[in-house]
């Protein structure tokens, strides 16, 4: 059954957590997350049916005028007699199968999982005791949650997961200002409810406030997720930082760290803007990243494709090489890349994204000793390229044979070029070689390898840097020197 209200707080009482900022910051990162690299999300969920331009669909087919409310009219109907519930009954995933969800994420190089476990729809992809507006007991009829958590932790794969349903608050609002299937009176419990006005997106003190009501029903909900599915990170998207949510995220907070702490399991909670005070969970950035290395760890998140978290049938996808790059940027940088795919209605996954999963696989069996594991070095890196900073800031880089990041494991030190561009010729500047009057980072180094070739490489250091010289190089794909001294 899920807790009460008063049994959540009977949990925080006995501690040692308690709901306050001090008390939060004193939990610590789990070793794993910084030890991993590299994570999956998933967003699959009733919004994958109508397969139209995103995972909004949900609210932009109630705005009138939009594309999608012209799209909903044209191939459903009126939205009174065919509204977003009317999916549930089409959301029968036929080819759903977690064994197989599993087997492409293992070979995608990934050790953590972030299915969605409930997005701002309000559909719960689990078996809940608080809503009957869930998976379990609708659509499929199949605990999603449940059965791909039990399918990732055989094969290894930590499970993770996250809540979007702060933002439910509002985000069906616009089907209550003309006549469609959104009743006027919304009670508790409806699929619907609330659908209040919808808010300022950045502005997190916004009027009216959710209710009371709504906030403990989105504590309940998120508390019922840790006791049932015991995930590793608990991940929140935007518009839980509200001012209204801040007692709220607080009290989960210190339940979710209390009973991990009974389990004996490492957690924690990532957050996006300041959702969560500095130091007690890790700092999300959405379709961005750093542009410079930072003593925190971190974690972006990106989707295979640009124009959607979700499938569509018009998704842009990005190339393997793009993905590859962001992931060794951002590792140099001393962050964690959560990819997200977009399974089909229908459960199965687009051979695009199982063969672009393939491909990163493919390079991290060769090169993931410079990234799982790794640490950041003194300098993310060095070359001409750089990085716009910041959420939703990210854009197709065309890097060159200068741009190299860093990273150090295994006693080595890591040379990664981006673009290796079919060049026979490399020079790292940052590993010049030391002289009187200037201080050089390595003094001696006794071997420089390139990790996947069988041929010999010949290195030369220098005062104006580390030469290296190879004919082993034959494609465009990121490729890594392993340098190392005595």
């Amino acid at each position: 059954m899920a807790k009460t209200i008063h049994e959540i707080n009977a949990v925080i009482d006995k501690g040692p957590y308690a709901a306050t900022w001090a008390s939060l910051q004193t939990a610590t990162l789990p070793a794993w997350f910084q030890q991993e690299k590299f994570g999956i999300f998933i967003h699959w969920g009733l919004y994958s049916i109508p397969a139209f331009n995103n995972e909004w669909y949900s609210r932009n087919m109630y705005i009138e005028g939009s594309v999608e409310f012209k799209h909903h009219v044209k191939t459903y109907g009126q939205h009174k007699t065919f509204g977003y519930q009317h999916f549930i009954p089409m959301f029968t995933a036929d080819k759903f199968d977690p064994s197989v969800w599993a087997e492409v994420i293992l070979r995608s190089g990934a050790k953590y999982v972030f299915p969605v476990a409930e997005h701002h729809d309000g559909f719960q992809m689990y078996r809940s005791d608080i809503s009957h507006w869930n998976s379990y007991e609708m659509g499929p009829k199949r605990d999603i949650l449940g059965e791909l958590r039990k399918a990732f932790e055989e094969r290894g794969l930590r499970f993770c997961t996250s809540s979007h349903r702060a933002e439910h608050w509002f985000f069906m609002s616009h089907g209550r200002l003309f006549n469609s299937d959104i009743d006027k009176t919304l009670n508790k419990g409806d699929f619907y409810w609330p659908s209040e006005k919808e808010q300022n997106a950045y502005n997190f003190s916004s009027k009216p406030a959710p209710s009371k009501a709504y906030l403990e029903d989105w504590l309940m909900r998120t508390v019922e997720i840790v006791d049932v599915y015991h995930p590793s990170i608990m991940y929140f998207d935007w518009w839980i930082q509200h001012e209204a949510f801040k007692p709220y995220l607080k009290k989960f907070a210190a339940y979710y760290f209390n009973e991990a702490l009974r389990l004996g399991q490492e957690v924690a909670i990532s957050y996006k803007h300041d959702a969560l005070l500095f130091g007690s969970g890790i700092i999300e950035i959405e379709r961005g990243r750093f542009s410079t290395l930072k003593h925190f760890p971190w974690q972006t998140e990106t989707a295979i494709a640009n124009n959607s978290w979700c499938y569509t049938e018009t998704l842009d996808y990005k190339s393997p090489i793009d993905i590859i790059t962001l992931l060794i940027d951002v590792v140099s940088k001393n962050g964690n890349l959560l990819l997200n795919i977009g399974p089909k209605g229908d459960g199965s996954i687009p051979a695009y994204e199982v063969a672009l999963l393939e491909s990163v696989g493919d390079w991290l069996a060769i090169n993931g000793e410079a990234i799982y594991g790794s640490k950041p070095y003194k300098v993310y890196g060095e070359g001409p390229t750089k990085e716009t900073e910041g959420k939703f800031s990210e854009q197709t880089t065309t890097y060159t044979a200068q741009d190299f990041r860093f990273t150090v494991n295994h006693g080595a030190f890591y040379a990664i070029c981006l673009n290796p561009a079919n060049e026979t010729f490399f020079r790292v500047e940052t590993l010049r070689k030391a002289t009187e009057h200037q201080e050089g980072l390595f003094s001696n180094i006794e071997r420089v390898t390139c990790l996947g070739c069988d041929e010999d490489i010949t290195f030369e250091h220098r005062t104006d840097g580390l030469v290296i010289k190879t004919d082993c190089i034959k494609s465009y794909m990121p490729v890594i020197f392993k340098i190392e001294t005595e």
